[in-house]
């Protein structure tokens, strides 16, 4: 195992401070390796990536930064809504506060679920910067499945005590994070919302990771989003995997990353 050195950052943004954390291998070779920046999911936050930043740094030996969007985790409070562009806005937002935080030339994008359509958005718009992108249980566009996987959700946080699970990471800001999520996908003028235009502007290597098992979306978003691409698409679809590759087996999909970054 080798020694990584943990670092709390507040980053200014227009919104407000954001949360970040990131984690660098000791060892002076990863200065050499582009960085990887993360991007959590609809209810997440730095804290509930748990351990697998730090197990990516160790395993690929570069620096991972993840950080709280603005309303998430132990970033600043929201007061408006997300707005329906809030996928496509999160590249010359948030992110790149985070980047430019961290003065990166170069970077890695990797985002899970929601994440991973912000991911494809960040790697569109800084194509001259970014060095690799990976997805993992992104969505690709609305679909019934994703539709029925969010109602599930939505019926089960109204039940007593369901809310208590997001305040352990949000604290107040919990019922704002729940509605970002359920009221933004389930908004009609939402059902229409595709990331093909964004996926024809990423031109460099991506790899694209999905479950067969998804509640959240069926194995047409992965494919979609390898055949729209114009950089080289690497697809792997994980047999017996649900919406959370990197929680349900973090020891096949950490090995995953770590081959296919080798590789590019």
């Amino acid at each position: 195992m080798q020694a990584l050195i943990a670092e709390e950052h507040g980053v200014s943004h227009e919104g407000g401070r954001l949360y970040a954390k990131c984690w660098t291998p000791a060892a002076a070779h990863h200065a050499k390796r582009t960085p990887i920046v993360l991007l959590h999911d609809s209810l997440g936050c730095v804290a509930l990536w748990r351990d697998f930043p730090a197990a990516l740094a160790e395993a690929t030996g570069r620096m991972v930064v993840a950080y709280d969007r603005p309303g998430f985790g132990q970033s600043d409070a929201q007061a408006s809504p997300l707005p329906l562009s809030f996928i496509g806005d999160e590249a010359r937002g948030g992110f790149q506060s985070v980047v430019d935080h961290f003065e990166f030339d170069r970077f890695v994008v990797f985002g899970h679920s929601v994440g991973g359509g912000m991911a494809v958005g960040c790697a569109a718009a800084f194509s001259d910067r970014c060095d690799a992108l990976i997805t993992e249980s992104a969505q690709a566009f609305v679909e019934d499945r994703t539709v029925q996987g969010i109602r599930a959700a939505q019926d089960v946080f109204q039940q007593p005590g369901q809310i208590d699970r997001l305040r352990k990471y949000h604290g107040d800001k919990a019922e704002w994070v729940l509605h970002a999520w359920t009221d933004t996908w389930l908004a009609d003028d939402f059902a229409t919302w595709s990331l093909d235009a964004t996926l024809a502007r990423v031109t460099c290597p991506n790899l694209v990771i999905h479950g067969d098992l998804d509640e959240y979306g069926s194995v047409r978003h992965p494919e979609r989003m390898a055949h729209l691409t114009r950089g080289a698409s690497t697809l792997k679809i994980l047999e017996g995997i649900g919406h959370v590759p990197h929680r349900e087996q973090p020891a096949r999909t950490l090995e995953l990353v770590k081959a296919w970054l080798a590789a590019i």
